[in-house]
């Protein structure tokens, strides 16, 4: 899944940044990811320590990592499940009436075949869950399958908040899910749905990775569909893009991030913290050291890469193109 700030480039450098600061082996400890989006991170760390505690104010988030951190043990016949809802004729519904091709909302995101499919396979899973046939387990597993595969076939340059003026080929091509397989291990690990701020209280662990949102994009409204499949519920979809009501993170407000910002790395009880953060974001690098030094020892690793992009298009060699990411370091 193409993702704003998606860390999975960065992740095998960030486990080589942690693995140099901390002193104790990751396999006996517990590492956060409190900003965990789709989990890159978190699943990058999973098979390397104790346990993981992921989490994302998100719903579409939440399901992805119910999936990808909190299963950790094999199901069985998830295979047999996936066969059947690709096998599965379409039905219209409400994804295909407000975001289909041909729908009452002339919103063009997907197909009018692919989003009948989208619909039809979102009220199996449901029904499913309802009459109690699958587990939780199974239920977020197809439901980041479905998820992920509606991703694939939509008619995006990656973000929801436009869609494509005609089918890119991509988006023409039938539905296919394809299961969201997840990393087995021997131990259990946690995924929440929840405002950073207010769940880091009720923490503790010993590794905190932070990713907050580093500029004034807002995570719902770039990926609200994303949330509609996953919540399929009912409201009125809102304007040329149907958009649904959504959080609004602080960590987007040049003006008010500071304060909660300084309290997150106040509250947390972890020995280290890391925080990712790249050169064009809303807080200066200075304010940030000046604010985790209070809490304990700082450092700073650095690294340039090539920045995300919705438009494939571009070139992305040129030097416009790179950016610096921060990895913060805080030993409390």
């Amino acid at each position: 899944m193409n993702y704003i700030g998606s860390k999975h480039k960065l992740s095998s450098w960030i486990i080589e940044v942690v693995n140099k600061t901390v002193q104790q082996p990751l396999s006996e400890l517990t590492f956060c990811d409190l900003f965990a989006g789709t989990g890159i991170v978190g699943r990058s760390f999973k098979p390397l320590v104790h346990k993981v505690i992921a989490n994302d104010v998100e719903f579409y988030s939440f399901v992805l990592l119910k999936n990808y951190i909190e299963n950790y043990q094999a199901i069985s016949s998830s295979e047999k499940y996936i066969e059947y809802l690709n096998n599965l004729e379409g039905k219209s519904g409400f994804i295909a009436h407000e975001y289909g091709e041909k729908g009452r909302g002339e919103r063009l995101f997907f197909s009018q075949a692919n989003a009948e499919k989208i619909d039809a396979c979102r009220q199996q899973i449901e029904a499913w869950k309802n009459s109690s046939e699958i587990s939780e387990q199974l239920y977020y597993f197809l439901l980041a399958s479905l998820l992920e595969s509606a991703d694939k076939v939509a008619n995006t340059a990656s973000m929801y908040g436009a869609f494509l003026k005609k089918l890119k080929a991509s988006a023409a091509k039938e539905i296919e899910i394809h299961p969201a397989t997840f990393i087995e291990t021997e131990t259990k690990h946690q995924a929440f749905q929840a405002d950073a701020n207010e769940l880091i209280p009720q923490l503790q662990g010993d590794i905190l990775y932070l990713d907050p949102p580093y500029n004034a994009r807002q995570y719902g409204g770039n990926y609200h569909l994303l949330t509609t499949i996953a919540k399929y519920d009912t409201f009125v979809p809102k304007g040329k893009t149907g958009q649904r009501d959504y959080y609004r993170s602080v960590y987007c407000k040049k003006k008010k991030v500071i304060i909660p910002f300084e309290e997150l790395i106040k509250q947390a009880k972890f020995s280290y913290i890391f925080l990712s953060y790249n050169n064009e974001g809303l807080m200066a690098p200075e304010k940030i050291k000046s604010i985790m030094s209070k809490y304990g020892s700082y450092s700073l690793a650095q690294k340039s890469y090539k920045r995300f992009k919705a438009d494939k298009t571009e070139n992305r060699n040129h030097k416009a193109n790179q950016t610096l990411e921060y990895l913060h370091i805080l030993k409390k």
